[in-house]
């Protein structure tokens, strides 16, 4: 059984043109570095439609950069193991992404706990009480503060699936995003 978190819309369709980028594990481990790499690609890639504007242009490489950073470094930094897959594609004015790795069953139940806090309450109050906390060094195992700024500032809807298959305590986990991007025509 799986189990989700977030807005199941969001699960249903990547859409009809997605790029898609695999990040290998292997000799060049995978680090912060190539996230911030990768990112940086991607929101080249979908910012390049908007350069008849140099704002929009600038807004969208922004936002969309940060959005897909804060989705890989989190599939970095809490994988087991293996590769990291990212599926980004645009359609009107909402820019989508998939990013799908393992992780251990116990990441898996901390995630699941932050999830379900912070997807129940208010993002903009859940920034401020944990902005407050860190500040007071209250100790967090993860603070969630990437997901409810993106959630709170950006206004970027997110799901979560954790797969059922385990296979060598390895959970599958699904995280899609959206956010809204201008319309071409502007």
């Amino acid at each position: 059984m799986t189990t989700l978190f977030g807005m199941p819309d969001l699960t249903i369709d990547t859409g009809e043109h997605v790029t898609r980028l695999r990040l290998f594990e292997g000799p060049l481990d995978l680090s912060f570095k190539h996230c911030a790499i990768t990112a940086d690609f991607v929101a080249e890639f979908v910012a390049l439609r908007y350069r008849a504007s140099r704002s929009l242009y600038r807004e969208v490489r922004h936002n969309v950069g940060y959005l897909t950073n804060e989705l890989i470094e989190n599939a970095v930094k809490f994988r087991m193991g293996g590769e990291v897959l990212l599926e980004a594609s645009i359609e009107a004015n909402t820019f989508r992404a998939k990013v799908s790795n393992f992780i251990d069953k116990t990441a898996a139940q901390r995630f699941q706990h932050l999830l379900s806090e912070i997807t129940t309450g208010d993002p903009g109050d859940l920034l401020i009480e944990r902005i407050e906390a860190n500040a007071m060094h209250v100790s967090t195992t993860t603070s969630g503060l990437g997901l409810l700024t993106l959630m709170s500032d950006y206004g970027a809807h997110f799901a979560w699936v954790f797969g059922s298959r385990e296979q060598d305590n390895k959970i599958p986990l699904e995280t899609y995003a959206s956010i809204t991007v201008p319309d071409i025509s502007n």
